[in-house]
């Protein structure tokens, strides 16, 4: 590949979700409204098990790893997607592509592997509780959400990297509403075939060994909660997982159902469409899931608001009060 040919690639094209000019502001407010929900969402759990010392625990420890996660991940391509419509362009520069796609597959890899670490955490919890707390110590949490940005950091580097060897054709219309990793690789001239190696090998190893530690977890979890004499006892050590196993559900569910179902189909926005799913909505999805199925993080909520009531009270009472009047200049 002669460095011209790369260096002559300015920009690509975003063709996005539709083109209807009609369409445009019904989809600025619906992904805006869909992303200020994921954020405030998020925060809110990291808010609430941040202040309360009784969450301060390994589960919440990387639930609020994933809540970040969840807003830098759809911060990636909603905010791009949103200056588009409103600017009316399609654009997006050389460097801006390389870099959304980064931190795109760098926050897909962490979030794939904090949901193992949780499955792991749950594994731990139910089928050695006597020693949870020995084994799940502080140091381990840390080593294992170190090794978890690690992983994701060089698998998202490294298929970079391979994007940058790429010399691309004059067409350069990607049919999507971010610079999706395997679409931008469509549009290359040269050969493909290392770089797709490369992909499947990736996947194998950092999306089917994590998958399949959760399932071996979680098989030994049913098979620990078979094990419990009392219906009681099997419904309380099954709800605390009950909020891991439903968001693990969603974000396998959609995300390797739009890779299968749309395989045959790259070339409509078929494909782009049900990415909204793991992109936009399970991220937005995730607070929910855990807000409502979880007396924990609700009574945190309730707390965390009840405080910030107090504190806002006291302030205005003190803004109010005839002592500060009385000592402002000139009074």
């Amino acid at each position: 590949m002669a460095a011209g040919n790369l260096t002559r690639v300015s920009e690509f094209l975003l063709l996005g979700l539709s083109e209807a000019p009609e369409l445009q502001p019904l989809l600025f407010g619906l992904f805006l409204s869909m992303y200020l929900v994921t954020v405030l969402g998020n925060l809110l759990i990291i808010l609430a098990v941040s202040s309360d010392s009784r969450l301060h625990t390994p589960m919440y420890f990387f639930l609020c790893n994933l809540s970040l996660d969840d807003i830098c991940f759809t911060s990636t391509t909603v905010p791009k997607m949103l200056v588009n419509i409103q600017t009316h362009s399609k654009a997006i520069a050389y460097a801006g592509c390389i870099a959304q796609m980064y931190f795109f597959i760098l926050f897909v890899a962490l979030e794939n592997f904090l949901l193992t670490v949780m499955a792991y955490d749950r594994f731990v919890a139910i089928c050695h509780p006597l020693h949870y707390t020995v084994i799940m110590n502080p140091r381990l949490c840390g080593l294992l959400l170190l090794v978890s940005w690690i992983m994701s950091v060089l698998d998202s580097l490294l298929q970079c990297l391979m994007v940058l060897r790429l010399s691309f054709c004059p067409a350069l219309e990607i049919p999507h509403f971010s610079c999706e990793l395997n679409q931008v690789i469509q549009l290359a001239c040269s050969d493909t075939s290392l770089n797709d190696m490369v992909i499947y090998i990736s996947a194998g190893l950092l999306v089917g060994c994590p998958l399949a530690g959760i399932l071996y977890s979680y098989s030994k979890i049913v098979s620990s909660v078979r094990a419990i004499p009392s219906t009681q006892g099997k419904y309380k050590a099954f709800s605390t997982c009950a909020s891991h196993l439903s968001v693990v559900s969603l974000f396998y569910g959609t995300s390797l159902g739009v890779y299968l179902s749309s395989a045959g189909n790259h070339g409509s926005h078929s494909r782009a469409v049900a990415s909204v799913m793991y992109t936009v909505v399970t991220p937005m999805l995730n607070p929910f899931i855990y807000s409502l199925r979880n007396r924990d993080i609700k009574g945190a909520l309730n707390r965390f608001f009840a405080t910030a009531g107090k504190q806002g009270a006291i302030v205005l009472g003190l803004t109010k009060s005839p002592l500060l009047q009385d000592s402002k200049p000139g009074s």
